[in-house]
């Protein structure tokens, strides 16, 4: 039974496609018992490739309509479409980037035996090579005339309709499908890595120094988060896959490597929704003798070099067509005097906790927690954070839900802190680091209290830490932003779109 090549209108059901699979198993059998030699068969080892389809269609651009090169090359890829009409079959061969290209196989050129194999041997999704002439058919489509081709991979499954859009289970839960079918998956990858490229690009301009720190630890820190917990059979103790690298980056600024960031992976065990996975991927950065202020001139220019990187300007186009300015000075708003404005009284640190609740029982907000810093940070989230819309900082946040951030300067019980919101989510925060080892103690030591009352994102207390304070550490501005959740504002996409294989169940 031959498999249709086709495109069909409906998916086919799991009987048709166990009937596939067995259909394209007889066929690499018979691929297999057909040649010895490793340059042949289901899955050959080499093929004499000259040149890739984006390097054809790019070198015969201007080829004219029913229109011959004289040029051969052999080119591999895998087909996306085929039809077959007797004495000549056409197939439409994609490579990896998406770039497709003809395949025109005739009996005139390859004869009728190799013809009848491509025929009975090739069907939709196997990477087939092909050698041949360039030309352009009577439509001007950029196509080769097959001479010679050869199997370079049989595909046991059926690729999915591609003309049908892929589910968002099937594009999450088989990222190489969504590859294959979707442009926008494959830039998806390409303008991830551009933006790690630009990231590294403006860090090593500004004379940063890349690390890597420790993804498993001993004492996690770093963030208020609460982690996954594994075990070492070798060292015999507990250990905490890292929620945040910042405890070591600051170790690093102690020694010497005043301008130091790292990007990597942060695991945090908590919930997951359209900015939230368990795993994700971050950056950190400080910067010795400087401050949030400065931090976050740095921030902005690293995201603005990325939205060059990836769209040519500080304009950037989302995947459903929005234009979103990412240029220009960033808006800097306190956080006390926007709430202020939005109740309509004065909110400081020295707030009693009672009024607070009566702000968030006005406001239908339910908020269980000790601390009025918390009732502060939510009762901002519910009145201001919905009208940002411009990419803004938020600055100075209350000092009890910030134990990592040095006091405020000239503002009590406030923190040097902001974080930066960008299409209505934090997308990065940054601070003026606590570098007093006595104070930082005292904050680890409230912490440990909450953390015993069963709050489990407080921190411990790092004596490590401690001790590497206490040699001395400079004044200090630090960063911490998502790389994921960075993609989502340059690409409009939700975070399980900009990780390439999302954590499913």
């Amino acid at each position: 039974m031959a498999e249709n090549h086709t495109d069909a209108a409906v998916e086919p059901t799991a009987e048709e496609i166990s009937e596939q699979k067995a259909i394209r198993l007889a066929k690499r059998d018979r691929l297999i018992a057909s040649s010895d030699d490793l340059a042949f068969g289901a899955y050959p080892v080499r093929l004499p490739i000259t040149a890739t389809i984006p390097e054809v269609r790019d070198r015969f651009v201007g080829l004219g309509v029913d229109e011959a090169s004289g040029e051969q090359v052999g080119v591999a890829g895998r087909v996306v479409h085929s039809r077959n009409t007797g004495k000549l079959c056409f197939a439409t061969l994609q490579s990896g980037d998406g770039s497709r290209i003809q395949a025109m196989v005739s009996l005139a050129e390859v004869g009728a035996e190799p013809l009848a194999e491509w025929k009975e041997l090739v069907d939709l999704g196997d990477h087939v090579f092909v050698a041949g002439e360039v030309i352009t058919s009577r439509r001007g489509e950029l196509s080769i005339m097959v001479k010679e081709w050869r199997m370079a991979s049989k595909a046991i499954l059926p690729l999915p309709n591609l003309h049908n859009e892929l589910s968002e289970e099937t594009r999450v839960r088989s990222r190489y499908l969504d590859l294959i079918a979707r442009e926008q998956s494959r830039r998806n990858v390409i303008d991830r890595a551009k933006v790690n490229a630009s990231l590294r690009r403006t860090f090593d301009s500004l004379g940063f120094i890349e690390v890597e720190t420790p993804m498993l630890q001993v004492m996690h820190g770093g963030a208020s988060a609460r982690p996954f917990v594994t075990r070492s059979n070798a060292f015999d103790t507990e250990l905490y896959l890292r929620i945040a690298p910042e405890l070591y980056l600051k170790r690093a600024v102690v020694g010497g490597i005043e301008r130091v960031f790292e990007i990597n992976r942060n695991f945090r065990n908590e919930g997951a929704d359209s900015t939230h996975s368990p795993e994700f991927a971050m950056l950190e950065a400080y910067e010795a003798y400087g401050d949030y202020h400065s931090i976050a001139d740095l921030t902005q220019q690293l995201i603005q070099d990325a939205a060059i990187a990836v769209s040519g300007s500080h304009v950037v186009t989302w995947a459903d067509g929005t234009a979103f300015d990412l240029g220009g000075e960033w808006e800097r708003l306190s956080m006390y005097d926007s709430l202020s404005e939005a109740v309509g009284e004065q909110v400081t640190a020295e707030t009693p906790m009672g009024r607070l609740k009566e702000f968030a029982d006005a406001a239908g907000i339910e908020i269980d927690h000790p601390l009025p810093g918390k009732y502060v940070e939510e009762l901002w989230e519910h009145h201001v954070k919905p009208r940002l819309e411009r990419p803004t900082f938020v600055m100075d946040f209350p000092l009890d839900t910030s134990p990592l951030v040095r006091a405020h300067r000239s503002i009590p019980g406030v923190v040097e802190k902001w974080d930066l919101y960008v299409r209505g989510f934090e997308l990065a925060t940054g601070y003026s680091e606590l570098i007093d080892p006595v104070v930082q103690r005292d904050r680890f030591v409230e912490q440990a209290k909450l953390a015993a009352g069963g709050d489990p994102e407080a921190m411990r207390l790092d004596e490590e830490f401690l001790r590497a304070l206490e040699f001395g550490m400079p004044p200090t501005g630090g960063m911490g932003m998502g790389i994921d959740r960075l993609l989502m504002a340059l690409t409009g996409l939700g975070i399980r779109e900009t990780i390439l294989f999302p954590l499913v169940k």
